[in-house]
């Protein structure tokens, strides 16, 4: 079976934007402006279904749920975290795969993490989301879902988006991007460009053609490591984009975006954490416009890696500092409920293949 094809062969019609919407609804006949009423409903009043939708009549209601459908998402399980108030969803997609999303409380406001993917196929060795691969992308329709599911569940509007959740947004580029264009769209949401954050491994070609559409989001690259040689045994795509080759295309973006790049490191203790790897990487990063996000490693029951020693942690956030770098360590939200990407995914669906519940 070949798992990108999703059993419903009708376009999920909250993965179409306002264009080409209005062009589908003309071409069944009906008035470009029912275009507009729709796609109200389902990305300001966030409906789940057609019959939600009051100013639209029954005719054209079942005209649309014989030409499209909406790929709802379900929340199977969710943890709270009572320290934080950070929330962890799991979301069951139509065709029965798992995604992770986590809703997470800041002083500014509330920010969201989503899922790109069911799992991934880029193999980092410290991640759970890579252990069983990838499975198929998710729609912009069901990266939207995710957003709006955890504000209807809060009850509060989120005002920040990081897709850093399960899966490689670049690998699923045109969803990933669809996605962005919707959710800034004014007659969506309206979230600001600059108040979404995008993570990738450094897949080169897509960070080039990201930075020739001069979005105003945040780029955030997960290096992890200061050098090839050290990457390539924590990440298997380093063996294709190096460093060199990923800086370059940094640079190339900034030049074409004017936005400040993030740095993710997530620090394994004797592993890359290092006083030597602090060196290596303020000498790769001086002189650049751009944030460091140093990330003490959750561990993970399948891999060897454990969290860097506080002392460890701050004498590397120090000697970038020395370096003039701009270095943050993230705060720990969700510590105690597999805040970790991939970790309740994959003990929900271990748990479920045991009791064959």
């Amino acid at each position: 079976m070949d798992m990108d094809k999703i059993s419903d062969e009708k376009p999920d019609i909250r993965s179409l934007n306002l264009e080409k919407l209005k062009a589908l609804l003309e071409a069944m006949g009906e008035k470009g402006f029912r275009a507009g009423q729709i796609y109200e409903w389902l990305h300001k009043k966030e409906a789940q279904s057609f019959d939600e939708m009051t100013n639209i009549s029954q005719g054209l209601k079942e005209k649309l749920k014989d030409r499209f459908c909406l790929k709802n998402l379900e929340a199977v399980k969710y943890l709270e975290d009572s320290e934080d108030g950070t929330f962890k969803y799991l979301f069951a997609t139509d065709d029965g795969n798992i995604i992770e999303s986590v809703f997470m409380s800041y002083e500014h406001g509330y920010s969201v993490c989503i899922s790109s993917q069911v799992g991934c196929r880029m193999g980092c060795s410290f991640c759970a989301s890579t252990i069983g691969g990838r499975v198929r992308d998710l729609t912009s329709g069901e990266m939207l879902e995710q957003v709006y599911m955890m504000q209807r569940l809060q009850g509060k509007r989120i005002s920040n988006v990081v897709v850093m959740g399960s899966g490689e947004p670049f690998d699923n580029f045109d969803n990933f991007t669809a996605f962005y264009e919707m959710l800034t769209d004014k007659d969506g949401l309206n979230i600001s460009g600059r108040n979404i954050t995008v993570s990738t491994c450094g897949i080169i070609d897509k960070i080039r053609e990201l930075a020739d559409r001069k979005y105003a989001l945040t780029l955030a690259i997960s290096l992890h490591a200061p050098n090839d040689t050290l990457r390539k045994k924590i990440m298997p795509s380093a063996n294709k984009y190096s460093i060199e080759g990923i800086m370059s295309a940094c640079d190339y973006f900034f030049e074409r975006t004017g936005r400040r790049i993030t740095f993710e490191y997530s620090l394994m203790a004797g592993v890359n954490d290092s006083e030597e790897c602090a060196k290596e990487l303020s000498n790769l990063l001086k002189g650049r416009n751009c944030h460091v996000n140093l990330i003490p490693v959750n561990p993970v029951k399948e891999r060897d890696y454990s969290r860097s020693r506080d002392t460890d942690i701050i004498r590397f956030k120090k000697i970038l500092e020395k370096n003039k770098i701009n270095v943050t360590i993230r705060r720990g939200l969700g510590k105690n409920i597999d805040a970790a990407c991939g970790q309740l995914r994959r003990s929900y669906m271990e748990e479920k293949k045991f009791t064959g519940k």
